[in-house]
């Protein structure tokens, strides 16, 4: 008899994921992309739906279509030892290097260092992310209960916080849309696309695959074409929040120009947006909703994180990899947000490709009858382009790791593949690679046979 899986059970992992997945960076990039964008609203945001929730939704729908029992299964469908590389690179982008840390020091900038003295900044950090830290590690000892703290409790508290300030604003604009700015002038929709990339979604959907599946087992859900059911419509749940509340964030950050002007970047403009309405009770009302979202977005990371690294050395404590992570997230943090951020994106722009490529690999591999000559071919070809987009990003950081021989075959690609100039020259490499992989296995069996 087949198992009759309540609504309630779909919206209680549905909120999970969405708390997982939703923190202070996908409160602070929308609102900024809305202020840049300006009366390009609707191409801008478009475009960022799609890396910032299409892709994610496609993550966690090829992990429970697969059946794959961790991001290094479903990377090994290339190779074993691509399945370990891209999953710990994955990890530790997601987690320790960047993502994590981040979570601690978004709500430092945003709720509390405009209050604070600057020269003892670096002081007032380090206690604020200790302390942020040490709730994150007791929370995540107990991985049974994510369930409990993300979908029952911190997100619903932290949609209560951030429905207050929307509702407001949407009430009571502030003006109207201002004029496009930079990029969104005439690359509106691709700017909002690559935006996206910095929510780090996408790659976090790969990363809270084994999270989504043991939370679904343990709502009594064991028959595989149910967990896939589970797995889809919970999804669906979840993104269908963000849609809403990207939208609203964006809305916001449109229209906030002519009252609150520009800032350099999202956190800075939510603190203005919330000290025009609010006034100084609008700095503790979004002191609560960063370290609400935040808070919730590192428990997770850290969980995924922690299971992960268990599975590749199985003599080390889960409690341990917790202490682990929280101390080395902590040390990252206290660098500061600017250099998280600066330093992210020419990381992100190396694995976003892959993951996107993998996920649609992933998704569609019952047309090719999931030949691993496709997976490396077209892995192979979009790592070719994306390394390069990669380094572009850090020279534009750190001018001095330019290389004479990089530049050079960066300026071929800019020259003869399409679209490399506006961030998606993987694409077509991509695709000639998966018809090269096709042929390649049909021409292997052939062989074969004869």
């Amino acid at each position: 008899m087949q198992q009759k899986i309540s609504f309630s059970t779909y919206a209680i992992i549905g909120t999970m994921l969405f708390g997982m997945f939703f923190g202070a960076g996908n409160l602070i990039f929308p609102i900024q992309m809305g202020q840049l964008a300006g009366t390009n609203f609707w191409p801008a945001l478009i475009g960022f739906l799609i890396t910032a929730i299409g892709l994610p939704f496609m993550g966690i729908l090829a992990f429970g279509l697969s059946g794959s029992n961790g991001l290094r299964h479903l990377a090994g469908r290339v190779h074993p030892l691509f399945g370990v590389v891209f999953a710990v690179a994955l990890y530790l982008t997601i987690g320790p290097f960047f993502a994590i840390p981040r979570t601690a020091t978004v709500p430092f900038v945003v709720g509390f260092e405009p209050y604070i003295n600057p020269v003892h900044g670096s002081l007032y950090l380090g206690f604020f992310s200790f302390v942020f830290f040490a709730i994150v590690y007791y929370f995540s000892l107990n991985p049974a209960k994510v369930l409990d703290y993300i979908g029952k409790y911190l997100t619903p508290a932290f949609l209560v916080f951030l429905f207050i300030l929307i509702v407001i604003a949407i009430i009571k604009p502030m003006g109207h849309f201002g004029k496009p700015t930079g990029d969104y002038s005439g690359l509106s929709f691709i700017t909002g696309f690559k935006e996206g990339y910095n929510t780090m979604d996408a790659l976090a959907s790969l990363a809270f695959g084994i999270v989504v599946i043991q939370a679904i087992k343990g709502q009594g859900i064991t028959n595989p074409k149910e967990i896939a059911k589970t797995t889809w419509k919970s999804g669906i749940i979840a993104m269908l929040l963000m849609m809403l509340i990207y939208g609203l964030i964006t809305y916001i950050g449109a229209s906030s120009v002519s009252a609150i002007e520009t800032y350099d970047n999202g956190g800075l403009i939510f603190a203005a947006v919330a000290q025009h309405y609010f006034g100084s009770f609008g700095s503790i009302l979004l002191a609560i909703i960063i370290v609400l979202a935040c808070l919730k977005t590192s428990i997770g990371l850290i969980t995924s994180c922690s299971k992960f690294f268990i599975d590749l050395f199985p003599k080390i404590s889960y409690k341990l990899f917790v202490l682990i992570l929280c101390l080395i997230s902590f040390f990252i943090a206290n660098f500061g947000l600017n250099n998280i951020v600066r330093y992210a994106v020419p990381v992100l722009m190396l694995l976003y490709p892959l993951a996107i490529v993998l996920i649609i690999l992933t998704l569609f591999s019952s047309l090719f009858r999931h030949k691993q000559s496709v997976f490396v071919t077209t892995m192979f070809l979009t790592f070719c382009v994306s390394f390069f987009d990669g380094y572009s990003a850090l020279v534009d950081s750190l001018p001095s790791a330019s290389l004479s021989l990089f530049e050079s075959i960066k300026l071929f690609y800019m020259d003869y593949l399409p679209f490399y100039d506006i961030g998606l020259g993987w694409i077509l490499p991509a695709l000639v690679g998966a018809f090269i992989g096709f042929l390649w296995s049909k021409s292997v069996k052939k062989t074969t046979v004869q």
